[in-house]
């Protein structure tokens, strides 16, 4: 299997991060790539939301598959749509001063990969953990909310855009997510 999914019914903390750690998702335009992609899952695919936060070279989530339906699939399409279409906004985007770097960096890394045909933005392997206890849950929860904040990007964890710790809050978010707690 290419995602460690084993129970593909469970709720998992994942990490899908950026090959070598580059900043790729600092421009609103690409961070919303992702935010759209993971709505169309919602929407289309299957995914259950539970929490989210997008940073500059990685996204966590806590997720998990609708009945009929399995994480890795979900997983696989959302990491090779949002790789492909990232790339895309980084090459036509003319006011992206590291677009050349970009582009190089990203075709390289995909030239590494065998099942790659042009670009890669994420790192094969995706890091899942399955949560089985709420005290776990809660404690993942907590991880992807104070991201953020730890990294001095906000003061408030709510104040951070590109995550569901301001709907948990009660407030507007650019993406719904159903609450775990």
């Amino acid at each position: 299997m290419a995602y460690p999914i084993r129970d593909q019914t469970g709720l998992y903390f994942l990490t899908f991060t950026v090959v070598e750690w580059l900043d790729v998702f600092t421009r609103p335009r690409y961070k919303d790539i992702v935010v759209e992609s993971l709505r169309y899952c919602q929407q289309s695919k299957g995914l259950e939301l539970f929490a989210y936060c997008l940073m500059t070279n990685h996204l966590h989530l806590i997720a998990r598959a609708a009945d009929g339906h399995e994480l890795s699939d979900i997983v696989r399409d959302f990491k090779k749509f949002t790789a492909r279409r990232v790339f895309e906004a980084i090459v036509a985007n003319q006011q992206e001063s590291r677009r050349q770097w970009l582009e190089w960096t990203l075709r390289k890394q995909g030239e590494f990969k065998p099942k790659n045909t042009n670009v890669q933005l994420w790192q094969q392997r995706s890091h899942g953990v399955e949560l089985k206890s709420e005290a776990v849950t809660q404690q993942k929860l907590n991880y992807i909310h104070q991201n953020p904040v730890r990294a001095g990007i906000c003061y408030r964890e709510v104040d951070y855009v590109y995550s569901s710790a301001s709907f948990y809050a009660g407030l507007e978010a650019v993406l719904e997510v159903s609450l775990l707690f």
